[in-house]
């Protein structure tokens, strides 16, 4: 077994993980549709949240190829792992009891969900310049739009319609240069 099957069973597990609570909130909302007051914003987020999860399991595909591994890697990848599924978790709230309104749900627990995205954006760069060697000034520049982004989130949630549009189309644009 190589160090980067080793650490990537960790960073496997955290982002199955992210992926299960994220399925799981979906079908749990699914089920109380009578209950619930559906917005698009927040399955927009919750789908951003799910390419993001897709695409640090595809980008760690490409790290194979680094023999040694430090200590400050793995637990760089497992943090950001972590961020991941602190999003997924807070992107789609649970009805326990009563309608739920998902917009509303969005702009105050979303926050939180952006919290951890925020701290997420924050590992590219390490990753991009550190580990896969690329320039430091877009490695930089890509996840700084994503940050000011979470911030927009959490500072001015009545935009989350807004937000999360424009954090779709980040996503996809993200996508479009890492895989």
């Amino acid at each position: 077994m190589t160090q980067h099957e080793y650490i990537f069973i960790a960073v496997s597990i955290i982002l199955g993980l992210a992926i299960t609570r994220l399925l799981h909130n979906a079908a749990m909302l699914t089920r109380a549709h009578d209950r619930l007051v559906f917005h698009w914003s927040s399955a927009i987020w919750s789908g951003s949240i799910m390419l993001y999860i897709l695409q640090l399991w595809w980008v760690g595909w490409g790290l194979r190829s680094i023999e040694e591994w430090s200590f400050l890697d793995f637990i760089i990848l497992v943090f950001g792992s972590s961020c991941i599924y602190g999003a997924a978790e807070m992107s789609l709230t649970v009805p326990e009891d009563g309608t739920v309104d998902m917009l509303k749900e969005s702009q105050q627990l979303g926050r939180l969900s952006a919290l951890s995205m925020l701290l997420y954006f924050l590992v590219g760069p390490y990753v991009n310049i550190v580990m896969y060697n690329n320039e430091v000034l877009p490695s930089i520049a890509v996840p700084a739009i994503g940050m000011l982004l979470m911030v927009l989130v959490i500072s001015i949630p009545a935009h989350f319609k807004l937000w999360s549009l424009l954090f779709a189309i980040y996503s996809l644009g993200v996508l479009l240069v890492t895989v």
